[in-house]
């Protein structure tokens, strides 16, 4: 069970992580003209994540994964 665990919270993480590279993309890469409504659902797609993680691991530890992940691959 607790391995189960680990292998979910290791899936959502990548999933952050590529969500994040997207939000990059539009944000500072070729595609900066990117229409809001994209931008905006891979912010409401990286809360789902979050949701999800937070099931698992705790509010705190789920926020914390997102805020990292986010600062070191979006900023």
């Amino acid at each position: 069970m607790m391995g189960e665990c680990r292998s979910e919270v290791a899936r959502l993480r990548e999933q952050i992580e590529t969500v994040c590279g997207a939000m990059n993309q539009m944000l500072y890469g070729y595609a900066m003209t990117a229409r809001h409504d994209i931008i905006n659902h891979r912010y409401n797609t990286l809360g789902s994540y979050q949701d999800e993680l937070e099931t698992i691991i705790g509010e705190e530890q789920a926020l914390d994964i997102v805020i990292e992940t986010y600062n070191r691959v979006v900023r």
